[in-house]
C-alpha cells in the first residue's frame, strides 16, 4: 500500500521510516514470478508517466507497493492516487484513529503489506504499542480510549456485519461529527480495497524483512 508526508497510502502513501525501506518487492515465497513484474519510471508510457511523475514527489517507495499494479490501469491509478491523498492527509478523523482504522482493516485480511506499513505510522500517531499488539494477536483492545473503541466497534461491526446498528452509530454521534463518520466509513471501506489489490498482485513485505503475520496464525 507509505514520515508523515508521505503515505503509500497508503496505499496509497507510506511514510518515511513507516512505509517501505525498500523500492522493491519480494516475490512469492513460492518463488514463482511476480504478477506484476515492477515498473520503474524509465519504463511508463505516456498515460503512465503523469501519473507516476505525481506518485514519485510524495512516495519513498517509488513506484512499489500498491502503485504497481494501479500503474497498469492509469486513469483508475489517478483516481484512486487522489482519493488516498485525502484519505490520508486530508481528512477529518484525527491521524491515530484513522491509522487505528486502517489496522483493523489490515487485521481482518492478514494483510501483510498493510501491517508492515501501517503499524509503525500508528505509533507515530499516538496509539498505543498495548493497543497495537493485542490487535494484532486478533483480540479485542482493551484500555481503549472512548475514541478508539467507537472507532474499534463501528468499523468491525460495518466490516463484518455488513450494517452499523442504531447504537453503535449513536455511540459514533458522541465522539464524531456527520464529516468525520463519513470519512471514517469510507478509509475503511479504502483500505478493504487496498487489501484486495494487495492481495491479488501477490505483494509483500520488502526483501529480508519479517511478515508480521506467520503462515498458520489465526
Amino acid at each position: 500500500m507509505h514520515s508523515s508526508s508521505v503515505w503509500i497510502s497508503s496505499l496509497a502513501i507510506a511514510a518515511a521510516g513507516g512505509w517501505f525501506a525498500a523500492t522493491m518487492f519480494a516475490q512469492p515465497a513460492t518463488g514463482k514470478q511476480p504478477r506484476f513484474p515492477q515498473l520503474t519510471m524509465d519504463q511508463l508510457d505516456e498515460k503512465q508517466k503523469p501519473l507516476g511523475e505525481q506518485i514519485m514527489k510524495v512516495s519513498s517507495v517509488g513506484l512499489a507497493g500498491p502503485y504497481n499494479p494501479m500503474m497498469r490501469s492509469p486513469v483508475l491509478g489517478q483516481r484512486l492516487f487522489d482519493l488516498f491523498h485525502y484519505l490520508r492527509w486530508e481528512t477529518s478523523v484525527p491521524a491515530r484513529l484513522n491509522e487505528f482504522a486502517i489496522l483493523i482493516i489490515g487485521r481482518q485480511w492478514r494483510s501483510q503489506v498493510e501491517w508492515y506499513a501501517h503499524a509503525p505510522l500508528a505509533a507515530k500517531a499516538g496509539l498505543s504499542p498495548e493497543i497495537i499488539a493485542e490487535l494484532k494477536a486478533s483480540k479485542r483492545p482493551t484500555n481503549m480510549a472512548e475514541d478508539e473503541a467507537v472507532v474499534y466497534g463501528f468499523v468491525t461491526e460495518l466490516t463484518t456485519t455488513q450494517k452499523v446498528s442504531d447504537e453503535t452509530f449513536a455511540r459514533a454521534k458522541k465522539v464524531f461529527n456527520d464529516q468525520q463518520i463519513v470519512d471514517l466509513t469510507a478509509v475503511a471501506g479504502n483500505y478493504v480495497m487496498v487489501a484486495m489489490m494487495l492481495a491479488m498482485a501477490e505483494e509483500t513485505v520488502p526483501p529480508g524483512k519479517e511478515p508480521p503475520f506467520k503462515v498458520g496464525e489465526k
